[in-house]
């Protein structure tokens, strides 16, 4: 049986994961070598005795596991959500932000921070904001139903997504700027300095619950890509499919942003770098950008957290590191079509 394109993107995809994630958990200012890692990882399975020095087991299990799986998670459920989205609005510009739920998720937190509750309360008001802003969006496009509902959904989510930034720039301003201001800062520019196992633990199910209407609908989403009179000549329920793409993706966004911050380019190159590399199909297009982009994800926090004696927040180094990468990219892909 011939080895085919799509065998070969996901066996380098998958490689290059694997290496990223045995990398990332072995650099940092405890190193842990590789045959360290692999005795922590089988006696943590086995309820063995590792070969490694004191506290490696601390080191993996307890800060830098969940640190790691957390951004793996995040960029992968990014990924995943921009690819939704340019699916659904027919638009490889399109980023999960476009319908205004990282605005949502931005402005409770930063709310949470001006008040002063715990952290728990402000990655609740995070995830219930971006939730309310994307509700409330959709609201707003389904009353109005324009000839274009995707086109109304688009303006209603630019506008309604400037005033929420306007609520964020208002409390930014009233701000204590010597403890409330550079918290809220902070959290705008992304970070998984902070994340703990507890953290996982209601993101992830979140996450992984939301992907999977959209890899079961996988050969129907695909059809949103079409006019609305041909999809549903397709037999296509075209109003619940557009709902589910919307829904899902909203909920993963904001689990993702709820737990680590805003952390932008990460929605919208990768699934349009994929797209160049794999083609628009999106059954092939959903997997691979959820794999690339946690990968790069992952990439970019053991960058930030080793390059540096102060740690560099991610938001800051996707687009440094991604930008010069895509426009490579896009250079060759064309290059070749030409």
């Amino acid at each position: 049986m011939p080895i085919t394109r799509t065998t070969t993107l996901y066996t380098l995809a998958i490689a290059a994961a694997l290496g990223m994630l045995a990398l990332s958990l072995s650099v940092g200012r405890f190193p842990i070598s590789l045959a360290e890692l692999f005795s922590l990882l089988w006696a943590q399975l086995t309820s063995g005795t590792a070969n490694a020095p004191a506290n490696a087991d601390v080191v993996l299990f307890n800060i830098r596991g969940p640190r790691i799986v957390a951004a793996f998670s995040v960029g992968a459920a990014l990924a995943a959500a921009g690819a939704a989205y340019q699916n659904l609005f027919r638009n490889p510009l399109v980023s999960p932000d476009i319908l205004g739920v990282s605005s949502g998720a931005a402005l409770g937190a930063v709310v949470g921070i001006f008040v002063g509750l715990p952290i728990i309360a402000i990655q609740g008001l995070a995830f219930g904001g971006g939730l309310v802003a994307v509700g409330f969006i959709y609201f707003v496009g389904d009353r109005i139903r324009g000839h274009d509902p995707v086109l109304t959904l688009v303006l209603a989510g630019v506008v309604i997504g400037s005033l929420l930034g306007s609520g964020i720039a208002l409390t930014k301003y009233l701000a204590d700027p010597y403890n409330q201001l550079p918290a809220i800062t902070y959290w705008l520019l992304g970070s998984f300095a902070s994340i703990a196992k507890k953290d996982l633990a209601v993101a992830l199910p979140v996450i992984v619950i939301a992907l999977l209407p959209l890899f079961l609908l996988r050969w129907r989403i695909n059809l949103l890509s079409l006019p609305d009179d041909e999809a549903r000549a397709l037999g296509l329920d075209v109003r619940r499919t557009r709902f589910i793409v919307i829904v899902a993706p909203t909920l993963m966004t904001a689990a993702a942003v709820a737990i680590c911050g805003i952390i932008g380019w990460v929605g919208l190159v990768v699934p349009h770098a994929v797209r160049l590399i794999a083609g628009a199909e999106f059954s092939r297009l959903l997997p691979l950008a959820a794999i690339i982009g946690g990968t790069f994800m992952l990439a970019i926090d053991t960058l930030g957290r080793t390059m540096a004696q102060i740690e560099i927040p991610p938001g800051v180094l996707t687009a440094a590191v991604g930008t010069p990468v895509f426009i490579w990219l896009m250079a060759v892909t064309f290059r070749r079509r030409a």
